[in-house]
C-alpha cells in the first residue's frame, strides 16, 4: 500500500505528464474539483476530464509538491505552480496551497487555498 505522499507524489506527475486518466482513476466518482480558471467547482470524472481538457488547449503548466501534510481525511500540499502561455511565455510562478479530502483511498474534494 501506498503511503498518502506516495500516492500524491504519483498524482501529480501524471497530472504533469498530463496522464489524466490516471489520475482521474484516483478520484471518487462523485468528486468536486476546484475550477482554477473559471472559478466555482466541477464535478464527477466527466467535469474534470472535460476542464482539463479545455485547460490544456490554452495554457500548459506544471505544478510541484513542496510539504504535504495530512490531518485525518485531509492532505494539505502546499506547491509551486508555473503556468505558460502555448507560445512558452511565463505567465504565473507562485505557490499555493491544494486541499485534499480523501473518502476510501480516493480524492472525493479538490480545493485550492492561498498560502
Amino acid at each position: 500500500m501506498k503511503s498518502t505522499e506516495d500516492f500524491f507524489i504519483e498524482l501529480y506527475n501524471n497530472f504533469n505528464a498530463r496522464e489524466i486518466e490516471k489520475v482521474i482513476s484516483q478520484m471518487a466518482d462523485n468528486v468536486k474539483w476546484a475550477n482554477g480558471m473559471e472559478g466555482g467547482f466541477v464535478y464527477g470524472h466527466e467535469g474534470v476530464r472535460e476542464y482539463w481538457l479545455r485547460q490544456f488547449k490554452m495554457i500548459r503548466s506544471s505544478v510541484t509538491p513542496i510539504k504535504i501534510s495530512q490531518a485525518e481525511n485531509t492532505v494539505t500540499i502546499d506547491v509551486r505552480q508555473l503556468v505558460h502561455d502555448m507560445e512558452g511565455k511565463l505567465l504565473m510562478d507562485e505557490q499555493v496551497r491544494h486541499i485534499f479530502t480523501l473518502k476510501n483511498g480516493k480524492v472525493s474534494e479538490f480545493q485550492i487555498g492561498e498560502i
